[in-house]
C-alpha cells in the first residue's frame, strides 16, 4: 500500500506516475472517491503519462472510452456511475475489456461493479478529500 499527498494540479504527475508503477502485474485499475474528488483528472494525467493523444474525458453517458498508449495498446476508461443494472456491464461485454492481457482498464464507480471483477491483478486508488482541499490518494 502506497499513500501520496497530492497538494494541487502540479503534483498530478507524479501522483500518475507512481500509480502507473503499480501496474506490472495488472491491467485494471480502479477508482474509488465521491463525487468531484478528481477520479477523472488523474485518470487524464495516467493517460498524458502513457502518451494518449486523444482529450481524455469521462465517458459518464456511453460507460466506455477507449484511447490508445503512445505503444499502439487500448487503454478503456469506464464510468460506471450511471449504470442502473448489471445487465448493462453483461451488455458492454466487459470481459473482452478485463480480460484482455495487451489493454489497461482505468474505471471510475467500480464499487457498482465489484463483483464482477476479478479476484486478483486489480490496484485499487483511492481518492479521500480533505478538509483544506488536497488529496490523500492510497494506491492499493
Amino acid at each position: 500500500m502506497t499513500t501520496i499527498l497530492l497538494r494541487g494540479l502540479d503534483d498530478l504527475e507524479s501522483v500518475a506516475q507512481e500509480v502507473l508503477k503499480h501496474t506490472q502485474n495488472s491491467n485494471i485499475i480502479c477508482f474509488k472517491g465521491t463525487m468531484g474528488a478528481g477520479k477523472t483528472t488523474l485518470i487524464r494525467a495516467i493517460c498524458e503519462q502513457l502518451g494518449v493523444s486523444d482529450v481524455v474525458t469521462s465517458p459518464t453517458f456511453a460507460l466506455v472510452n477507449e484511447y490508445t498508449s503512445i505503444k499502439g495498446n487500448p487503454v478503456y476508461h469506464f464510468d460506471f456511475y450511471r449504470i442502473k443494472n448489471i445487465e448493462e456491464v453483461f451488455d458492454l461485454g466487459y470481459e473482452d475489456y478485463f480480460y484482455n492481457p495487451d489493454a489497461l482498464c482505468l474505471i471510475e464507480w467500480p464499487e457498482l461493479i465489484e463483483n464482477l471483477l476479478p479476484e486478483s491483478g486489480v490496484i485499487w486508488v483511492n481518492i479521500n478529500v480533505n478538509s483544506n482541499g488536497t488529496r490523500t490518494i492510497v494506491i492499493e
